[in-house]
């Protein structure tokens, strides 16, 4: 996993066949979480066909079998394969059984892409008590990945999926459930999409001695069923505040990415780029983003606030996490 195109730039518009073009992933093994739709789907997808041996992990294993029919396909032809592991991510029970299941079989892995998450949903608990976004999208992943931590091989990678979203919301140790805070869909979305970016900082900073880095992507803008929550008219608002931000900076209208643009900066991200570019880094358009300050608008459409990568800040929320779940890592 070097970075064999480095020569070759890509951005916004790249798509995981533009980013793999060339690449031969046979004797690759690659987690992917959520493969039940979208990007999980295409990110599994894109690796496979390139030779990788893809093991994807969904809560609805027959709606993740009909979802990955072409992947499946796809994959042998070019010395790929594609398997399926049940996981509930909004269940640490399931969580547990999951990692148990991987450490049995003990093939080791080279990346493990935590894609799976949700968005903006009505307030609701796990069922271990946790606010669902939180719990589900950093909880159950920081879990999962910790535990099959052992089968990472050195020089691995664990990549996972973030949000321009964490620029909603700084992550809230005191009160991570919403009991004392008004529920806002959006602010617990930027809550664990911030909280996403962290643990990468942290698992970065314990497994890089032995070569295993970790980074935070955000794919982009795109229309898939993660947004089934979202209220149209915020979604529009947002995109208005976007639009003017980036004619102010010259730059034309903000465009929605397809599913293969979306999945392009994990699959860069995991198998193409320097790992030593984006250990402990959050990434975007398949390149490393720059910091923006925390004061500029929600709606600025680039870069990564400065909470989200500050490492006394990712070790806290390692320690609050290993509290709230009850285990150490």
């Amino acid at each position: 996993m070097t970075n064999i195109l480095e020569a070759t730039s890509f951005g916004p518009t790249s798509t995981t066949d533009d980013v793999l073009s060339g690449v031969n992933l046979k004797g690759k093994r690659i987690l992917v979480t959520g493969v039940s739709a979208g990007l999980g789907v295409e990110t599994a997808h894109s690796l496979a066909a390139h030779g990788a041996e893809v093991v994807g992990a969904a809560r609805d294993l027959n709606k993740a079998k009909a979802a990955t029919a072409q992947v499946r396909r796809d994959a042998s032809p070019n010395g790929g394969s594609f398997e399926m592991v049940e996981l509930d991510l909004a269940n640490l029970k399931s969580v547990r059984a999951c990692a148990d299941r991987l450490l049995v079989k003990g093939e080791p892995l080279d990346v493990v892409i935590a894609n799976a998450g949700v968005m903006a949903t009505p307030f609701g608990h796990t069922a271990d008590g946790f606010e669902s976004q939180f719990g589900t999208n950093h909880l159950g992943h920081f879990v999962l990945v910790n535990r099959i931590a052992s089968l990472i091989r050195d020089g691995g990678r664990v990549i996972n999926l973030s949000s321009a979203g964490h620029r909603y919301a700084n992550v809230n140790l005191d009160d991570a459930n919403f009991e004392r805070t008004p529920y806002d869909p959006m602010v617990a979305y930027g809550r664990s999409k911030t909280a996403n970016i962290l643990f990468a900082v942290g698992f970065d900073k314990r497994h890089r001695d032995r070569g295993v880095r970790a980074a935070a992507v955000h794919p982009g803008g795109i229309q898939t069923e993660l947004g089934r929550y979202q209220d149209p008219g915020r979604i529009e608002k947002m995109i208005d505040q976007i639009n003017q931000q980036r004619a102010a900076e010259g730059k034309g209208p903000f465009q929605w990415k397809t599913i293969p643009q979306g999945a392009a900066t994990s699959v860069w991200a995991a198998v193409v780029a320097s790992a030593d570019a984006i250990g402990g880094q959050y990434c975007e358009d398949c390149h490393v983003a720059h910091v923006v300050p925390d004061d500029l608008p929600v709606a600025t459409n680039e870069g990564v606030r400065g909470y989200a990568i500050d490492p006394k800040a990712a070790d806290e929320l390692w320690k609050k996490s290993e509290e709230m779940v009850g285990e150490s890592f």
